[in-house]
């Protein structure tokens, strides 16, 4: 029972790492580095998907869901998360789509 409770801990430390860098985005965009956030309602966070960076506004709740994690993971090796582009997701927008109606 311990490894279950010791993955659950660590699984819940990722979720506020990510939680943490979403709002981190969120500031740098109220200083004037990015576009004004006016667009992204409060409990939702802005993503860039696919090859044209298309924007796409999601609820904090996705972060909670395991597909939506591993996305977030491999954004974090493929792009990291501090750079001015926003969080894009390493995925075609098909893709993204596909997987945000399953989750809803």
């Amino acid at each position: 029972m311990a490894i279950k409770k010791s993955s659950k801990l660590s699984q819940a430390a990722a979720l506020k790492q990510i939680l943490k860098r979403c709002s981190s985005l969120g500031k740098k965009q109220q200083h004037g580095y990015d576009h004004d956030p006016v667009d992204v309602p409060k409990g939702h966070f802005a993503v860039y998907v696919g090859e044209n960076r298309s924007r796409y506004i999601v609820p904090i709740s996705f972060l909670s869901h395991p597909d939506f994690q591993c996305l977030l993971r491999r954004a974090e090796e493929e792009f990291g998360f501090d750079h001015e582009m926003g969080l894009t997701l390493p995925c075609e927008e098909v893709f993204f789509r596909s997987l945000t109606s399953m989750i809803r």
